[in-house]
């Protein structure tokens, strides 16, 4: 079974019968799941910013949410926050 280290990984599905054969053979990661957890609790901590982003890029987005069953601020912030692991790892 392989295991899934970032939500970027797990694709769009066609239909819940694809969905369904990918998670048979993929799970996430025990610290992908402990992130999603941390950082819903850590909600009360957050700073509000606003953030300018094209429409239809934003349209993107959200659809990318949707098929992941995510909202979609939480999903930008999950993004960043890779991100931000991924370049303190490379420094």
């Amino acid at each position: 079974m392989r295991t899934i280290a970032n939500w970027e990984e797990v694709p769009i599905f066609d239909s819940e019968e694809s969905e369904a054969d990918f998670w048979s053979e993929n799970r996430p990661d025990l610290r992908l799941m402990e992130a999603a957890v941390a950082s819903s609790s850590e909600v009360s901590e957050s700073v509000t910013i606003t953030l300018r982003i094209d429409p239809r890029m934003l349209a993107r987005i959200k659809r990318l949410a949707r098929a992941r069953y995510l909202n979609y601020q939480s999903m930008i912030k999950q993004w960043l926050s890779e991100r931000m692991e991924n370049e303190l790892r490379e420094r």
